[in-house]
C-alpha cells in the first residue's frame, strides 16, 4: 500500500511540476520472458531435483531400517533395540535437518541466479527512460489505474533491449513449463 501511495505521490508531484511523461512497463513479464530466466529455471530445476532424489534416497534408507526394526526387535537384546532406536531418532533427525537446509539452500539460489537478471532489466528498464525523456516509470502490475492515452508502455521497448523473442508470451511460457513437466514426469 505503502508503493501505491508513494507512486501516486510521485506522479502528482510530477504533472504538478509539468512533467508530463509518464510510463508504464509490465516488469514481472519481462523478467519471467528474459532467455536467461531460462536458465536460471534449468538451474533451479536441477538443483530441486537433485534435492529430491536425494531426500527419497535418504527416506528410502530410513523406511528399510524401521521395516527391518519391526520384524527382528522382537528378538533382539535390549542394548541392539535401543542402539536400532537411537538410529532411526537420528535419521529422522537428519530427515528434518536436510528438508530445513535444503529448502533455505534452494531460496538462497534462487535469490542469487535472479538477483542479476531483475537488475538486467531494470537497467534496460531506466536506459529506455531516459532516451524517451520520461519521468516516471510504473510497473504495470502495481498501478491500480492509467489512462491510456496520457501513458507510454515501454514494455515492448524493453523486450527489445533484453533479447526477448518478438512472439514469446506468459502463455507461451507457461506451456513451454508444462510441456517440460509433462516429459519429466513421462521419463
Amino acid at each position: 500500500m505503502k508503493k501505491i501511495l508513494s507512486l501516486a505521490a510521485m506522479a502528482l508531484i510530477c504533472l504538478s511540476a509539468g512533467a508530463q511523461q509518464l510510463a508504464r512497463v509490465n516488469f514481472s513479464e519481462l523478467v519471467a520472458l528474459m532467455p536467461e530466466m531460462d536458465k536460471a529455471r534449468e538451474v533451479m530445476d536441477a538443483s530441486q531435483k537433485e534435492a529430491q532424489e536425494t531426500y527419497a534416497a535418504m527416506v528410502e534408507e530410513y523406511q528399510g531400517k524401521a521395516t527391518q526394526y519391526q520384524q527382528k526387535s522382537a528378538s533382539w537384546t535390549a542394548a541392539i533395540r535401543e542402539s536400532k532406536e537411537k538410529e532411526l531418532m537420528d535419521m529422522q533427525g537428519r530427515l528434518q535437518e536436510f528438508q530445513q537446509s535444503i529448502s533455505q539452500e534452494l531460496q538462497q539460489q534462487q535469490a542469487q541466479l535472479v538477483s542479476p537478471i531483475n537488475e538486467k532489466a531494470q537497467k534496460a528498464v531506466t536506459e529506455i527512460a531516459k532516451a524517451k525523456g520520461l519521468t516516471v516509470v510504473f510497473d504495470f502490475q502495481q498501478a491500480l489505474y492509467f489512462d491510456e492515452a496520457a501513458v507510454v508502455d515501454i514494455t515492448p521497448d524493453a523486450r527489445k533491449a533484453l533479447n526477448i523473442p518478438e512472439g514469446r508470451t506468459l502463455e507461451s511460457l507457461q506451456a513451454e513449463l508444462a510441456a517440460q513437466q509433462q516429459a519429466a514426469a513421462a521419463k
